[in-house]
């Protein structure tokens, strides 16, 4: 097992070239949030337009529309109850990011049925929340892509067939290895594991334990690999910088909440792209 360090964030976030535009950081879309669900797709959008995504849409309820316009104008949406356009949509995609606020219900199978029948080998795909429930239930393999998980313990129990007092790291590696995809397994101690190493994140606060903290740390692992080439870093910096700035806000404060950690991303991303 190796911790995840501050030299291999520095690595991962360079400096911007002079010569680029918003192209250049990535299109990136989320699809999430249900009519009761909303402020997960919001908290996840928010942290990946946080994060740097050059273009990020949302696809969403349209109950949630004026919610997200209010929060975040600068991300573009679409009801995803209009499938046939949000299928043309996700060709246009570098990184897709489902399950925030998605539910478990028709609606929401059909969607990342689309969104695992569309991928593309080029495109990249995080995999969060209640689309992690629906992933457990399907059969065959992924699609060949660069794609993620994001479970917390229980998700990873539904996904992996390990009951929580059996994921250890060893049996935790071999279910990522069956599954091929990375796993980001969230805990205390949040642990990463690809088909070559086990990373351990030294960081983490129970005053992160509040409703969105996984939402946040999806939509900033979408916002990262939508810019960042090398995809394991992208999203070990994503979940490095998730509870460094967690762990200083906590020094002052009893609960950090999730928007507060995407609110400061941009200082943070800054101050790790200095040598």
């Amino acid at each position: 097992m190796q911790s995840i360090t501050s030299e291999l964030v520095h690595q991962t976030i360079v400096r911007r070239p002079a010569e680029s535009h918003k192209g250049t950081y990535g299109r990136l879309m989320l699809i999430g949030g249900n009519q009761n669900f909303g402020g997960a797709i919001i908290m996840a959008a928010t942290a990946a337009v946080y994060s740097g995504a050059g273009l990020v849409t949302v696809a969403t309820d349209a109950s949630n529309f004026m919610s997200l316009h209010a929060q975040l104008p600068e991300a573009m949406v679409v009801d995803y109850h209009q499938t046939g356009f949000v299928t043309q949509l996700l060709q246009t995609m570098d990184v897709i990011v489902i399950g925030p606020g998605l539910g478990t219900d028709q609606v929401a199978a059909n969607l990342l049925a689309v969104v695992l029948a569309q991928l593309q080998p080029t495109q990249r795909l995080v995999i969060d929340g209640s689309a992690l429930t629906l992933l457990a239930r399907r059969q065959g393999p992924l699609p060949a892509a660069q794609i993620v998980v994001t479970p917390h313990q229980m998700e990873w129990q539904r996904l992996s067939g390990l009951k929580i007092v059996d994921q250890t790291p060893t049996a935790n590696h071999q279910a990522q290895q069956q599954l091929g995809a990375i796993a980001v397994v969230k805990a205390h101690h949040t642990t990463v594991y690809t088909a070559e190493q086990v990373w351990f994140n030294p960081g983490g606060t129970p005053a992160m334990a509040t409703g969105g903290m996984g939402d946040t740390l999806a939509g900033m692992i979408g916002g990262f690999t939508a810019q960042f080439n090398d995809f394991t870093n992208a999203i070990l910096s994503a979940v490095y910088l998730h509870s460094a700035i967690a762990d200083d806000l906590a020094q002052s404060q009893y609960v950090v909440l999730p928007h507060q950690i995407s609110a400061r991303l941009p200082e943070y991303m800054h101050r790790y792209s200095l040598n």
